[in-house]
């Protein structure tokens, strides 16, 4: 037999079985559907999470107090050990480093704001004008603490906030209450939205120097560092290590999180968790390569009549094999593209529900889930075209 008629034939054999043939490429077609969609989950939920890191600033460094290995670990402030504060003066020592470009001391906390008959607790933000460009904050209206005003009442609203509290009249240039400080609004932010948990909408930001002596502390949360280049954050990390070494008694006490070290254990997490949601998918495409292998072994003894004939005429073992192969990849390609296409559809069904998630399937997992299927379905033919083949046209013939 040619390749032609080899492919014709197993084409008319697979086609006049319709519902067996339907059921097989239902069960692959559903395997690599699923394949699709979760590998487009995974590699959204990490597309995501790089995103909304990116959202936080870019060349990034965040300085926290104390080690994870000292005192700043849990067990150290179950025993009472704390770590040493961070400073102002600690932030104004990174101002000399050459690779950085600007840095924010950060204070968080809550109070409660009231204006205009209003009154709502807010999370307040105490930092330098230097915060809203390091954390991509954008400015809709006004301006915040211009270069040598620290100490002036000003405030900044989140767009939320300023929405809620002057609805019908410009909110810059409004007096409002802060705890027990009155405050003059300088500016309104952009309405960004929510970035990892975070809502800037709902947040006020005030001087440093304000915010330390509402929540009567002289240490800082954090302090935001942004190097000059991409390739200064290492430098720029290890110098900075070194100069708030020396600032506290040659201890290092404290702890720099780079971004790109942020970034790259989630991209290790999520593409780890999008391999294993791939293999788990992939068990389906062997369950349906047994479903092709227990039809066929019974299709061998319904078809022995129709094989002893084809072997009468002429067809050798070796023609039954391809046969049976070739009615296998019919059945395999076809359930693996309908299942690339339901898959494709499901995926567009999650970026609609979802449009925040980016949930595209990779490409390396699309081509590996029709592979497997081919060759699933290939390989579990392998037994019975073994044992189609070995039939004897005589005998064959006799059981018609």
């Amino acid at each position: 037999m040619t390749l032609s008629d080899t492919l014709l034939t197993s084409f008319r054999t697979v086609v006049s079985y319709r519902l067996r043939s339907l059921l097989i490429i239902l069960a692959m077609a559903l395997g690599v559907a699923a394949v699709v969609m979760l590998t487009a989950l995974g590699d959204g939920a990490r597309n995501y999470v790089i995103n909304q890191f990116s959202s936080i600033g870019t060349n990034l460094l965040v300085v926290l107090p104390g080690r994870a290995e000292t005192s700043g670990s849990f067990l150290g402030a179950v025993l009472g050990q704390t770590p040493r504060d961070l400073t102002l003066k600690d932030a104004q020592l990174l101002e000399r480093l050459p690779q950085i470009r600007r840095y924010a001391p950060l204070n968080v906390g809550a109070a409660e704001l009231s204006a205009a008959n209003r009154l709502r607790e807010v999370t307040v933000l105490g930092s330098t004008e230097h915060l809203i460009p390091i954390r991509h904050m954008k400015l809709a209206q006004g301006s915040f603490l211009q270069h040598g005003s620290e100490r002036s009442a000003q405030i900044v609203l989140g767009a939320k906030i300023a929405q809620e509290f002057f609805p019908h009249i410009q909110a810059i240039g409004q007096r409002v209450r802060l705890g027990d400080n009155r405050f003059l609004v300088s500016g309104v932010l952009a309405a960004q939205g929510e970035t990892m948990g975070f809502n800037t909408d709902e947040v006020v930001i005030i001087p440093i120097d304000y915010a330390q002596a509402m929540f009567n502390t002289t240490s800082l949360f954090r302090i935001l560092v942004e190097t000059k280049h991409h390739n200064d954050i290492e430098p720029a990390k290890q110098a900075m290590l070194a100069i708030l070494k020396q600032a506290h008694d040659g201890e290092e006490d404290i702890t720099i999180i780079t971004q790109d070290a942020i970034l790259s254990t989630f991209d290790r997490i999520l593409h780890a968790l999008t391999l294993a949601v791939a293999g788990i998918a992939a068990i389906s495409l062997i369950v349906a390569g047994i479903l092709i292998m227990n039809v066929m072994l019974v299709a061998v003894s319904q078809r022995t009549a129709e094989i002893g004939l084809l072997k009468a005429i002429g067809a050798t073992s070796s023609d039954i094999r391809r046969l049976f192969f070739a009615e296998a990849l019919w059945l395999s390609l076809t359930g693996a593209l309908f299942g690339f296409l339901l898959g494709q559809l499901g995926s567009q069904l999650i970026r609609w529900a979802y449009p925040q998630l980016p949930a595209w399937a990779p490409l390396w997992a699309s081509i590996a889930g029709i592979a497997v299927a081919v060759i699933t379905g290939i390989v579990a033919s392998i037994l019975p075209a073994n044992q189609a083949a070995r039939l004897d046209a005589v005998q064959a013939l006799g059981k018609r």
